[in-house]
């Protein structure tokens, strides 16, 4: 890895809580970061302005991951800012619900694209722009291993980018970069509380050992370590961030 003042981050679904906390830490940890949203700018922005006014170095790019033109953009906006790119963390991600018998096909393949097709862009472009010492990191999620009912179409996005993350880091043979993934049990969120009762909250909450809700500083805690110096031989792993979830 580079010194601390001139390490890079590009940090996909930047605006929501599990990928803006990471941009918040990791330029914490000293990264010039590069934040990525699709569809709510005020909330990147503000995020930017936190990491600046803590003398940080950051902007925001709007692109949707499952639009490969906006990912080639961001990596290139990224490039052109920062001079180099070190780090990569796709945590741009959606989680409709609903049971495999009702046959949603317009949610299933929106789930798709954006969580399986958007990795493998984001991947993919990270595998040609990332130098050597660098990190690629995605995110998965710990339903991957609970085949709870109606996260069918979230379960197989998931499953496929474990997948993805296990092929890229042998595809990187000799490059001297890691790839992994981070796998979330339930996150206190917006993204997993919608459509969700207290009670429904409450039953999550009570599934791990350690009785409580994921924070999205948890998270961000196990991204840091994989993009810093201690994470530099792991390699191809999925780390299941839980609480002991499953």
């Amino acid at each position: 890895m580079t010194s601390t003042q001139t390490k890079v981050a590009v940090v996909t679904g930047a605006s929501g809580g599990i990928g803006r906390e990471v941009a918040l830490r990791l330029a914490r940890d000293g990264f010039s970061v590069a934040l990525g949203y699709a569809g709510n700018p005020a909330r990147a922005e503000d995020a930017v302005a936190e990491i600046n006014a803590a003398s940080g170095h950051a902007f925001t790019v709007q692109a949707d991951v499952a639009d490969e033109e906006a990912v080639e953009r961001l990596f290139q906006q990224s490039r052109d800012a920062f001079g180099r790119i070190d780090v990569v963390v796709n945590s741009a991600g959606i989680m409709p619900l609903g049971p495999i018998a009702d046959g949603d096909l317009r949610a299933f393949d929106r789930i798709i694209a954006v969580n399986l097709r958007g990795t493998f862009i984001v991947l993919g472009r990270a595998a040609r722009r990332v130098g050597p010492g660098g990190r690629i990191i995605a995110l998965s999620s710990s339903v991957v291993a609970r085949s709870l009912p109606g996260y069918g179409a979230y379960i197989a996005s998931k499953a496929g980018v474990e997948g993805l993350v296990r092929v890229l880091a042998n595809e990187l043979r000799g490059r001297q970069i890691t790839v992994n993934a981070v796998a979330p049990g339930p996150v206190g969120t917006e993204l997993f509380v919608q459509g969700k009762t207290e009670a429904q909250i409450e039953q999550f909450r009570k599934l791990a050992p350690l009785e409580r809700l994921g924070r999205p500083e948890d998270i961000a805690d196990v991204v840091s370590f994989l993009a810093g110096p201690g994470g530099g031989w792991i390699n191809g792993q999925v780390l299941r961030a839980n609480g002991g979830f499953a």
